[in-house]
């Protein structure tokens, strides 16, 4: 097993890491979890492209 070890800023230690314990690392484990909840429209990427686009330009859409 590693030992901690600690960041030091200009002489100052700001942090102190410390290896996980093996019942702590697969907890975080959340990818998914809102599967099925929504649902994306395939333009999401183009709406409201005509009022970004005439903030930039100046122009009115």
């Amino acid at each position: 097993m590693r030992d901690s070890f600690i960041i030091a800023k200009a002489g100052k230690p700001m942090v102190k890491v410390i290896p996980l314990e093996p019942s702590e690392a697969g907890t975080a484990s959340r990818l998914g979890f809102m599967t099925g909840e929504f649902s994306v429209p395939d333009d999401f990427d183009q709406i409201g492209s005509e009022e970004i686009e005439s903030l930039f330009t100046g122009r009115k859409a």
